[in-house]
């Protein structure tokens, strides 16, 4: 598989890396089917591994960490802090006391002595950007973690990070994790080009727009993606929506396009966001085993410039077709912020 720079780390990772959401309780609940599940994906040339504290509260790090004994130095292991972990208000969070509590808490769960890349799983604009920057530099010095680097950053706050760092003298972001697919192309309008001009590397995950690009979901179809996961998603699920229903539309005409091209949806949808000069890798977040082979093969497919051509005309460029898809709002644009 090949391998890319992870913006100017001087490290490579695979252009597909192994995203672990549904290993554990929110998704294969048998450790030693989602352990063979990795071994697979490891097998065949993955040496990006992405997972995080929230993951089933902790589970998924526990599997990867099984998962990777004996096989560390093989791979780079990411994983992420941020979410809340419970009810306890300081148990979430960028501020220095949390982050480091929790690179102790996915230590212990990883089983390992450090992290190579420590992410921020989104922007929280009450909590200063220096203390975030002042504790993960104080990691990576202490050894705890080699780099780190952030998830769905607007643009502008990437911009603002990589100033702070170089004015304090911190460490650097040197990562974004955003959303991105053929319906989720917001980020080529600034995110992309902004990652770019700092030297970032760039893993952005869902490239099958959760589920939307798997190819089960037709024109005809009246229920959509109906996991318990995504049901309580419903305003980028409900199909009584009509930025759905043009989700829905734009899949069928994808699907016809890939069939006319000779490679299946799945293959289309990862090979077009693997195409963008900006990524460095795609994660893929496969339940099963039989997910993972459906995806691997997407590597090694290269999407010719008229078929690029066929996918801007069905979603245009910097369009996300629905915005709730994005996975950031801005929180200029709450009701509160508008003084409505």
């Amino acid at each position: 598989m090949e391998q890319r720079p992870l913006g100017r780390t001087g490290i490579s990772v695979s252009t597909l890396c192994l995203g672990t959401m549904m290993f554990g309780d929110w998704g294969t609940k048998d450790h030693d089917e989602s352990i063979k599940t990795i071994h697979r994906a490891l097998d065949a040339g993955i040496t990006f591994v992405d997972t995080a504290d929230v993951y089933s509260q902790g589970e998924s790090e526990v599997i990867v960490g099984k998962a990777l004994k004996g096989r560390r130095d093989d791979v780079v292991l990411a994983t992420k802090f941020f979410m809340p972990m419970d009810d306890d208000p300081n148990h979430r969070g960028a501020s220095r006391r949390w982050i480091t509590t929790a690179v102790e808490n996915s230590l212990r769960r990883l089983d390992v002595d450090h992290i190579d890349l420590y992410q921020m799983h989104r922007w929280d604009p009450s909590v200063d950007l220096d203390e975030t920057l002042g504790a993960l530099t104080d990691l990576v010095r202490a050894g705890k973690i080699l780099y780190f680097g952030h998830s769905t950053f607007p643009a502008s706050t990437i911009v603002e990070a990589q100033h702070i760092a170089r004015d304090r003298g911190r460490e650097r972001f040197v990562t974004e994790q955003p959303t991105y697919s053929i319906l989720t192309r917001g980020i080529e309008n600034e995110v992309l080009p902004v990652c770019q001009r700092y030297g970032m590397g760039v893993l952005s995950y869902s490239p099958l727009a959760g589920g939307w690009l798997t190819g089960r979901y037709r024109e005809d179809d009246q229920t959509g993606p109906t996991s318990p996961a995504r049901k309580r998603l419903a305003n980028r699920f409900d199909l009584a929506l009509p930025e759905n229903q043009r989700k829905l539309d734009a899949a069928a005409g994808l699907a016809r396009l890939a069939d006319e091209a000779g490679i299946s949806l799945i293959e289309m949808a990862i090979a077009f966001v693997l195409r963008h000069p900006a990524i460095t890798s795609a994660i893929i977040g496969p339940r099963t085993l039989d997910h993972l082979e459906s995806q691997l093969t997407a590597a090694d497919v290269v999407l010719p410039d008229d078929v690029l051509d066929r996918i801007d005309q069905i979603v245009a460029p910097g369009v996300t077709l629905n915005p709730a898809d994005n996975g950031w709002a801005s929180p200029s644009l709450q009701p509160a912020a508008r003084r409505r």
